[in-house]
C-alpha cells in the first residue's frame, strides 16, 4: 500500500467484520484502539458524554495528521466491550445501570500516545470536557470468536446472543470474555427495528 494511501481499517481487515444473519466462527487479530471506560445505563449523560469525548478524539487526531501530511485513515465505527460485576450474570440479567463498558474506536497502529496528549491538550483549550484525558490507546486480541448480524433494538440482542451461543456450543466451544457490539447504524437516523448491530463474543474450546 502506498503510503500516502487513505487506510480503511475496515477493509483491510473485512473478514473481521463480517455481517452474517447466521453465527460463525472466526479469528480476531490483536488490534489498536481509542477506548474510554464507563458505568451505567447505555444512552445515558455518562454514556453519551464519553462516546462525545471518543469521537472529539479520534477527529482530532485525524485531522492533525491529514493537516500535517501525514499518514491519513478512515474513522471506523463505534464499539463497545461490556463487563458485569457478576460474571455469572447476563445483561439480560442485570441492571442496565450496573453495566460496565469500554467504547472504542479502532484506529491505526501508528498512531501514539503523544498524539492523543496533544489532542486532548487543543480540545481543552478550546472548551471541551476534560473527559478526552481519559481516552488512551488500548490493544484487545480477542482470537477466536462467534459472530453474527443482529437486526433490530439493541434490548433485543439476548435472542442473538443465545444463537450465537448454541452454535458455539455445538462446534465444542463455550463463551468466555466479554460480549462486544460493532454498531453498523446511527440510532439517531434509524428507526429501533432497522438497526444493524455486528455482536461478537470471545470462545474457547470446552463445553460451559
Amino acid at each position: 500500500m502506498a503510503s500516502n494511501e487513505k487506510i480503511d481499517l475496515y477493509k483491510l481487515h473485512k473478514d473481521q467484520y463480517a455481517a452474517p444473519k447466521a453465527p460463525i466462527l472466526l479469528t480476531v487479530d490483536e488490534a489498536t484502539y481509542l477506548s474510554i471506560d464507563g458505568r451505567g445505563t447505555p444512552g445515558g449523560p455518562e454514556f453519551t458524554d464519553r462516546i462525545g469525548a471518543l469521537y472529539a478524539m479520534a477527529y482530532t487526531v485525524k485531522m492533525t495528521r491529514k493537516f500535517n501530511g501525514d499518514r491519513d485513515y478512515v474513522i471506523c465505527k463505534l464499539e463497545a466491550v461490556w463487563r458485569l460485576d457478576d460474571p455469572t450474570k447476563t445483561l439480560e440479567e442485570a441492571p442496565p445501570e450496573t453495566w460496565n463498558w469500554k467504547l472504542l474506536i479502532r484506529t491505526p497502529d501508528f498512531v501514539t500516545p503523544d498524539e492523543l496528549e496533544r489532542a486532548a491538550a487543543t480540545l481543552i483549550e478550546k472548551g471541551k470536557t476534560e473527559q478526552t484525558r481519559q481516552v488512551r490507546l488500548e490493544q484487545l486480541a480477542e482470537g477466536p470468536c462467534v459472530q453474527m448480524l443482529h437486526v433490530g433494538p439493541y434490548e433485543n440482542e439476548g435472542h442473538t446472543f443465545r444463537q450465537m451461543e448454541a452454535f458455539a456450543r455445538d462446534q465444542g466451544f463455550a463463551f468466555h470474555g466479554k460480549p462486544h457490539e460493532i454498531y453498523l447504524s446511527d440510532p439517531r437516523r434509524v428507526a429501533p427495528e432497522k438497526l444493524k448491530t455486528i455482536v461478537r463474543h470471545p470462545v474457547q474450546e470446552g463445553s460451559s
